[in-house]
């Protein structure tokens, strides 16, 4: 039998999503779970990976077991378990075709900044951007410049090759929508290259705070070479919402 499990995590105190050897990532601590639950290893397979301080609330698994109750059950049993940074959303049985990162067509990323000095009790999710004000409208048109299909390797990390060989990404939505201090950037696409996201998020405000302009975005997408004009956002300020299937 195999089940899909969509859940959610405070990335904060995590070495990121992918099994580490010291036992402190996200899939670790859920294979851990499963088992105690099945009394045997149960591997799950995760939709892709998220850095060390990457939040997520819709991260997508699947793994398979025989279980002879209700999916209700199971998420039950997983969350007396579970630290409880850690929910799972739903889980249900899916064809054995079903893979958690191959038959993804689609993610969608929330990026948070904090115009200003963030209370205690949000700092764990955003980046607390000090320096006001900023243009959004140049974000907006700068954000711009980044949809389609690219190589978005100048938008990546260095050795993001050893996690995706392959750059060019489509980027179908990059937007940004404000509330009073609070800034969030929302990006759906194919699919994203190692801190793909994070690197967009680093370059839109330096636009926004008329360091860089929408043409340089451009110019440096053209490129297809990293540049330090790029800086990468805090991880803190990302979180995985989405995986379309």
């Amino acid at each position: 039998m195999r089940w899909k499990c969509t859940c959610a995590y405070d990335g904060t105190d995590f070495e990121g999503w992918q099994r580490q050897p010291s036992g402190t990532a996200v899939q670790n601590i859920v294979e851990v779970a499963l088992a105690q639950i099945f009394d045997r290893p149960i591997q799950i397979q995760g939709s892709g990976r998220t850095d060390a301080g990457v939040h997520a609330r819709g991260q997508c698994f699947h793994f398979d077991a025989d279980w002879a109750h209700s999916p209700d059950k199971l998420v039950r049993a997983l969350h007396s378990t579970l630290p409880s940074v850690i929910r799972i959303h739903s889980v249900r049985q899916v064809s054995d075709k079903f893979h958690a990162r191959f038959s993804s067509k689609g993610k969608r990323y929330l990026y948070r900044y904090y115009l200003g000095r963030a209370n205690p009790l949000e700092d764990r999710y955003v980046w607390a951007c000090r320096d006001l004000p900023v243009n959004i409208e140049a974000m907006q048109a700068a954000a711009s410049a980044l949809i389609g299909e690219h190589d978005f390797t100048a938008y990546s990390a260095t050795h993001a090759k050893d996690n995706d060989p392959n750059p060019i990404k489509e980027v179908t939505r990059l937007a940004l929508k404000q509330n009073g201090k609070h800034l969030r950037l929302e990006a759906e696409g194919s699919g994203f290259l190692y801190r793909m996201v994070r690197s967009f998020a680093g370059a839109l405000y330096a636009v926004g705070r008329g360091r860089l302009t929408a043409v340089d975005i451009a110019q440096i997408l053209e490129s297809k070479q990293r540049t330090h004009r790029i800086v990468t956002a805090p991880a803190k300020g990302l979180s995985l919402d989405k995986v379309f299937y």
